[in-house]
């Protein structure tokens, strides 16, 4: 090239290739991420949540709600000579007025008073097997045998021990105590089936209560004991708030279990009494169902106790995340 010729100016068809790629490079940055295949990634993940639930969100909706639906309609229709025609609040008033149905809410509230009993059994055998004490592998060894026993056949063995001339009976003679008359008398019965009830399905809430003490943090109790805590110290400051959760669950299943689940053990031990003394609403229901031939009065009642199950429930959470939250 001659000395004197000018020099060539550089533009964008002389550049090189790092010059070709900075304008590039600006270019796709100001026209934004390009609408292709990865794009559609992220609206994926954002309905694979609801995809996942959908089916047991219809499982529910199909075999739960729409029974219950069904149910409630049903319970505002006549029964006999009215059978399918509307009668407004006229099941619910009879309801109210029949002494066994009363007998039986009666009792509900008794298992309300009667649910911590329910839920520290299980809590306090669970708390021994976690911590090692005396005689923990007796409990770890047994604990489940009652729950894979059917109720009628539970019921059928405490018959035979909770009979008048029975084993219990005889036992409380030896020490000077007179017999009790356990399934005959009013005032006992009750409590004598929801004894029997608590130790036969004691075995599920154990097994609740031990997989809650896998995710509870160790060196808390460790350090509890480092400090001379009593065992009932740990249990009041240390294991109970950790199992808060567990603790909720537990107690919400053990009283839907106890309201839902006794028919068999009612049926074989009392039928319901001594004098309506054992009624309890889920055998109300089958009663009129069954025996009297009253649907539309049994369905007045499935929703009563749908809606005392719902308020004991939301009552039991409320209680407990407040004393979690003071502890």
């Amino acid at each position: 090239m001659p000395t004197g010729s000018p020099p060539i100016p550089a533009g964008p068809a002389t550049a090189g290739p790092a010059g070709d790629l900075a304008p590039a490079a600006a270019r796709r940055a100001a026209r934004g991420p390009r609408r292709g295949s990865n794009e559609r990634f992220p609206r994926a993940e954002r309905l694979a949540p609801y995809l996942l639930v959908l089916p047991a969100v219809l499982v529910i909706a199909v075999f739960r709600l729409y029974p219950l639906a069904l149910g409630v309609n049903f319970s505002f229709t006549g029964d006999g000579d009215r059978n399918g025609q509307p009668v407004g609040w006229d099941n619910y008033t009879a309801l109210f007025a029949d002494p066994l149905f009363t007998a039986s809410m009666r009792n509900v509230g008794l298992l309300v008073l009667l649910l911590p009993v329910a839920v520290a059994i299980p809590g306090l055998l669970a708390t021994f097997v976690y911590l090692r004490v005396p005689g923990h592998r007796v409990y770890r060894s047994v604990y489940f045998f009652p729950a894979v026993l059917s109720p009628v056949i539970i019921g059928a063995i405490f018959n035979l021990l909770l009979s008048f001339d029975g084993p219990v009976n005889a036992l409380l003679g030896a020490v000077g105590i007179g017999p009790v008359d356990w399934l005959g008398d009013p005032g006992i019965a009750m409590f004598a089936v929801v004894g029997v009830h608590i130790w036969a399905t004691f075995g599920m809430a154990l097994v609740v209560f031990l997989a809650g003490f896998a995710t509870l943090d160790a060196s808390l109790i460790d350090a509890a004991r480092v400090d001379g805590a009593s065992l009932p110290k740990v249990v009041r400051h240390v294991i109970v708030p950790g199992l808060s959760r567990t603790i909720q669950f537990v107690v919400v299943t053990t009283m839907i279990g106890m309201l839902t689940s006794m028919f068999g053990l009612l049926y074989v031990m009392t039928g319901g009494g001594p004098e309506g003394s054992t009624y309890l609403p889920e055998y109300y229901i089958w009663f009129q169902q069954g025996q009297m031939g009253r649907p539309a009065l049994a369905s007045a009642a499935s929703t009563v106790l749908f809606g005392v199950m719902l308020v004991v429930g939301m009552a039991q959470i409320a209680v407990l995340r407040r004393a979690g939250r003071e502890d």
